[in-house]
């Protein structure tokens, strides 16, 4: 019963927050959208709580993975403009697809690189890995400025997923409904790889006792790299989301979108998966429930939400190591 209470909390929320907002298809278009982005911040969030529950690295680059995979796919979608813009969802996904592709590929490579070249000679060392790693989010944020060029680039959305629908009276925006589904997708995927597989089950094992997994023959430390890039993969593809939610996209998004991160993953608890995602819904929820009803404390709603659940659970609503 405990084990189910934080996740109580989502729903919670969403029933509190009716009342105040007073209007059922204000509240329901609240909801929704609080969701998505609720969902847009797991998914960038998750590479980081995964490589930190697994392989406890503290990797500041992460949102250097974020913006590199936002300017993949945008790249791609630039080139891809005419099927872009078509009115058919057959067309839009010919050049999502790729540019998902291109954006997870270009992420994860990326990732392998910090892995063996930044990361590898600090493991163990927190205080190094915060300092190596935020050098190495300035320095590729000044490359992307080289690579991309300094101006920001508009990002349009999809033509099949612009506009709205109408869910009674409640206008539910296409790209939000996306971003739900796509979120749902990745954490099921995720539950599913570390508590359901072979490769879960030595990933955690690993984790425990690295020395006895090695000793039955497993090389472990490449498994963990593999972690690594499946992570670093993961910020691109919640950077592609996140580009196209705000439609455009900048070098410093990775960095600007960091802090909600770590909020999310403290709230969660340090290298929790359903923590993160349990606590990436109710930062996205009450984020826009605040921001609705009372703007001015729109921007100190995450940090006030994360003072409350650390009241109520120092370690985070799923301490990892806790039933």
């Amino acid at each position: 019963m405990k084990r189910h209470l934080p996740l109580a909390l989502v729903p919670a929320a969403a029933l509190a927050a009716l009342p105040l907002v007073g209007s059922t298809p204000t509240w329901v278009t609240l909801t929704v959208a609080g969701l998505a982005m609720g969902m847009m911040i797991f998914i960038m969030a998750s590479g980081l709580t995964l490589v930190f529950g697994l392989m406890d690295v503290m990797n500041f680059a992460h949102g250097a993975f974020i913006s590199v995979g936002a300017y993949a796919a945008a790249s791609v979608l630039i080139a891809l403009r005419a099927d872009m813009q078509a009115p058919s969802l057959a067309a839009n996904l010919s050049a999502i697809v790729p540019a998902v592709a291109a954006a997870i590929a270009l992420a994860g490579l990326l990732g392998w690189f910090f892995e063996r070249v930044v990361i590898r000679p600090v493991y163990g060392d927190h205080l190094k890995q915060i300092l190596v790693t935020m050098g190495g989010l300035i320095v590729v944020e000044q490359l992307i400025h080289v690579a991309w060029g300094p101006d920001i680039i508009p990002l349009p959305r999809p033509a099949t997923l612009t506009g709205s629908v109408l869910l009674g009276d409640a206008a539910i925006e296409r790209y939000r409904m996306l971003a739900v589904v796509v979120g749902l997708a990745v954490f099921a995927a995720m539950w599913l790889v570390l508590s359901r597989t072979r490769l879960g089950l030595l990933i955690r094992a690993g984790v425990e006792n690295t020395e006895m997994v090695e000793s039955l023959g497993y090389r472990i430390r490449r498994l963990f790299v593999g972690v690594f890039v499946a992570g670093s993969g993961l910020a691109g593809l919640g950077g592609v989301m996140w580009a196209m939610y705000q439609e455009s996209v900048t070098a410093s998004m990775g960095m600007q979108v960091m802090v909600v991160i770590f909020i999310v993953i403290i709230i969660g608890g340090l290298g929790s998966v359903g923590g993160c995602f349990v606590g990436a819904l109710l930062v996205g929820l009450v984020a826009n429930y605040i921001g609705y009803l009372a703007p001015k404390l729109a921007l100190g709603s995450n940090i006030l939400l994360m003072v409350l659940i650390l009241l109520w659970r120092p370690r985070g609503l799923y301490p990892v190591g806790k039933s």
